[in-house]
């Protein structure tokens, strides 16, 4: 092993532990988050092979230190460019500096993707931030579950796809799909078309589950469905292809207010009147809906106070706060515009 290679190992890891105390990994998580159903014989060989094996990088290890980092990371699953561009990134961020007023706690911006997963996780070891909050992961990031590993208290920004259980906060996707289809439908509209986010995010899956009920309920078809990720250009190519294979829809639900600006621009290309030929509804309710050419109606999710919520719910967990909620629900509402 380099010295370089020394430097950057997160040191001792659970499984370290977990073998000089002789038990479960799944028991020394359970001692280092504090939680039941672990024997007093069990506890207290978890602590000694982490006094003796100085695995100090986590809030158990710190706290009975008696010293802490006074700080939590906002960690983002996305490219930089798409953090800096897109207003819900902003939105939550506001929230979260929001919550940390008067608290004397230093928050640290990181961005990852899992190829970046070593150097976030050996950086997060050495005891920097006392918890973390998760934003914008796709499908089974291991992020959450190595983050547990070393055992730093996490909070997700909408439901994990992964197979790691971690509290999380998130908006009504599946409900505020289902208000958009159901105003549609209201309108006399037949030809409903979707634009979806990510299907790798929850975000985008229960969007379209909501759409799809909505369809059900009326006894509409639900087969114009085109995908995207949270950018315009995706908007844009999503809303060519669905008016390729179907010149004759009447409606659109776009998955983010974001990916509406690309299909709001190929509509008007094609020379279609929004609302009169089209009707069309987004999901955010940012500054880009309000502002857009006509003003989109959409479906409105609080972003800042996600954003509050999490590091409500991160710095109850630091405190040692007993009944704190699993998952928390944010609801949403429709906000109706020009274009529907």
């Amino acid at each position: 092993m380099t010295e370089i290679d020394r430097q950057r190992r997160p040191g001792p890891r659970i499984e370290e532990v977990a073998r000089l105390a002789g038990v479960s990994k799944s028991t020394v998580s359970r001692v280092i988050n504090d939680e039941q159903y672990v024997s007093a014989k069990a506890r207290e060989a978890v602590h000694e092979a982490i006094s003796q094996l100085r695995y100090s990088p986590n809030q158990a290890a710190r706290t009975l230190a008696g010293s802490k980092a006074s700080a939590i990371a906002l960690i983002v699953s996305e490219q930089g460019s798409r953090v800096l561009g897109d207003p819900f990134f902003a939105g939550v961020l506001r929230g979260v500096h929001s919550e940390l007023a008067g608290r004397h706690v230093q928050l640290l911006l990181m961005m990852s993707q899992p190829e970046g997963h070593d150097d976030l996780v050996a950086y997060l070891s050495g005891g920097h931030v006392d918890g973390a909050l998760l934003v914008s992961l796709h499908g089974d990031d291991p992020l959450p579950g190595r983050l547990r590993e070393i055992g730093l208290p996490v909070v997700s920004g909408g439901r994990p796809l992964g197979s790691v259980s971690v509290p999380f906060v998130d908006s009504d996707n599946f409900t505020g799909g289902l208000d958009a289809v159901r105003h549609l439908v209201s309108l006399g509209r037949e030809r409903i078309a979707t634009v979806t986010g990510p299907r790798d995010m929850a975000a985008g899956l229960d969007r379209l589950s909501g759409w799809r009920r909505g369809l059900g309920e009326a006894g509409l078809p639900a087969d114009l469905v085109a995908g995207a990720d949270f950018t315009p250009e995706s908007g844009a190519r999503a809303m060519t292809e669905l008016l390729d294979r179907a010149p004759d829809l009447d409606a659109v639900f776009v998955a983010a207010d974001i990916i509406a600006v690309g299909a709001l621009q190929v509509l008007h290309a094609r020379g279609r009147r929004i609302p009169q030929d089209v009707a069309v509804v987004g999901f955010d309710d940012s500054l880009l809906a309000a502002t857009a050419t006509p003003p989109l109606t959409t479906v409105r999710q609080d972003v800042e106070q996600l954003g509050r919520t999490m590091t409500w719910r991160l710095m109850g967990e630091l405190a040692g706060e007993e009944g704190l909620p699993p998952s928390v629900l944010l609801p949403t509402t429709l906000v109706r515009r020009a274009s529907a």
